[in-house]
């Protein structure tokens, strides 16, 4: 495993990183076990709060450094990239000012001295993916270094100068060594990393496969793992949906980072023959609209896709819905310029026995589905191994609530492409993983939540004592 960065509008090498050795390796393990046992798990919920808000005004402060990194390493469009810093910066913030409360001792209703305390178990190990180098970080760094818990950051090998940057943000903003340690690290030593006994707890936010293979040997050692993985969202429009409103939120569902997110709108399902014509005619404008460009520029609306590797995968996924009897109704090639990037794609006619009618599409491709009724909708909804999220466009929202009802995921938007914000549960079901990462239940995943029970002396030696 390289870790190196490749500039994707460009495809230029820029640099490239040394892999930690076995000794550096375990001396970060170390130092991160002394550290929680020692310091920090010990240290009052305010001033770790001092330190997380410090890191988020950092953040703020240099948001256009920060950005920057993302744009040059993974070819996020310079305002989302400004986006992404600003809500890693509303995470840690969140949690910075809400974990004193969440971490309060709880008493149980009906159990006279019976209390809950929220205690943190160790050393995490976080391992992240390029998509969102610093929101997916912050989404675990918040509550878990909130909570009384250190990480270990193993991010992914294409974005390390972004990776490097996030260290020295918890540095400089106070955090001793070993709460927040950066790791450039190869598979097999990731592997022993998850079985090491001072490691309490991993989580994952990738592929499938990554997924599969890291729970099975966190399985094997006992310890709890959170799983954020793929997803093949639908997005639903019914009949009675706002056209013009109903477009804009699939283009942005489908195009955000260059279609390159988790919970992306990946599958578009109008309800209606006449309303599909429509719908189809306006998303093609919409997609041929877009234009290539450097993407830290101001105008440019098409990014470049995070790497060769990710580009040649989604050519060959075209083609093979090509060669399954899928129409390619807009794009499909690569962009004839220097770079990374694939031109904005619709594939309608993607019947069920087309090999992409059930894989995830990671960039600016969609599936275009019409079907006759919202029954119809529904199935073809839950017709994927995947459970993330999902949206339901229509003008009455109590229908859209009661769709929603019957839709297999972690979430549903109504009127909404999928998004995120601190304070909203992010996670899926099926495929797409277990556990959940933000709000108040993203804080409790690595926790010990200690029953005290608490009798008065003299008491009986069984049951709870009457009040």
């Amino acid at each position: 495993m390289t870790y190196q960065t490749v500039n994707p509008a460009t495809g230029e090498v820029l640099a490239t990183y040394a892999n930690a050795t076995d000794r550096e390796l375990e001396a970060s393990v170390a130092q991160a076990h002394e550290t929680f046992a020692t310091d920090w798990r010990h240290r009052p919920v305010e001033a770790r709060a001092a330190i997380i808000s410090a890191a988020a005004a950092l953040l703020r402060t240099r948001s256009e450094e920060y950005a920057r990194h993302l744009t040059l390493e993974m070819g996020k469009l310079i305002a989302e990239a400004r986006a992404e810093v600003a809500l890693s910066a509303d995470i840690l913030d969140y949690y910075a000012g809400k974990a004193a409360d969440y971490l309060r001792p709880r008493t149980l209703p009906g159990s006279p001295g019976a209390e809950l305390h929220v205690e943190p178990i160790g050393v995490i190990l976080a391992i992240e993916p390029w998509n969102f180098p610093y929101y997916q970080v912050a989404r675990v760094a918040g509550p878990q270094l909130m909570v009384g818990n250190v990480l270990l950051l193993k991010h992914a090998e294409i974005v390390p100068r972004s990776a490097l940057a996030l260290a020295r943000l918890f540095e400089e903003a106070g955090a001793p060594a070993g709460v927040y340690t950066n790791l450039f690290a190869g598979i097999e030593q990731i592997g022993r990393v998850i079985e090491d006994p001072r490691v309490r707890g991993v989580t994952v936010t990738g592929s499938e496969r990554a997924g599969a293979a890291v729970a099975e040997r966190a399985g094997r050692s006992l310890k709890k793992s959170v799983m954020e993985m793929g997803g093949s969202d639908p997005l639903i429009v019914l009949e009675d949906a706002p056209l013009a409103s109903a477009l804009d939120g699939a283009l942005f569902g489908r195009m955000f980072n260059a279609g390159q997110c988790c919970v992306g709108s990946k599958r578009i399902i109008v309800v209606g023959r006449t309303r599909g014509r429509a719908f189809l005619e306006g998303l093609v404008d919409r997609m041929n609209a877009l234009r290539a460009g450097d993407p830290g520029a101001p105008g440019t609306t098409l990014a470049p896709l995070a790497s060769e590797k990710a580009l040649n995968l989604l050519l060959d996924q075209i083609e093979s819905a090509r060669l399954g009897g899928a129409r390619v109704a807009c794009g499909g090639n690569r962009v004839d310029r220097p770079g990374f990037y694939l031109e904005p794609t619709v594939l309608a006619d993607v019947a069920p026995d087309n090999p992409v009618y059930t894989q995830e599409l990671f960039g600016p491709v969609a599936a275009f589905h019409v079907v006759e009724s919202e029954e119809e909708a529904i199935r073809l909804a839950n017709a994927t191994p995947f459970g993330l999220g999902a949206s339901v466009f229509t003008a009455d929202v109590e229908r859209g609530r009661a769709l929603a009802a019957e839709i297999e995921s972690g979430m549903v938007f109504i009127n909404q492409p999928a998004w995120t914000a601190a304070e909203l549960p992010f996670g899926g079901v099926k495929n797409s993983g277990f556990g959940r990462e933000l709000s108040e239940l993203g804080l409790r995943e690595f926790v010990n939540e200690k029953l005290v029970n608490v009798a008065p002396a003299g008491a009986p030696p069984w049951g709870p004592v009457a009040a």
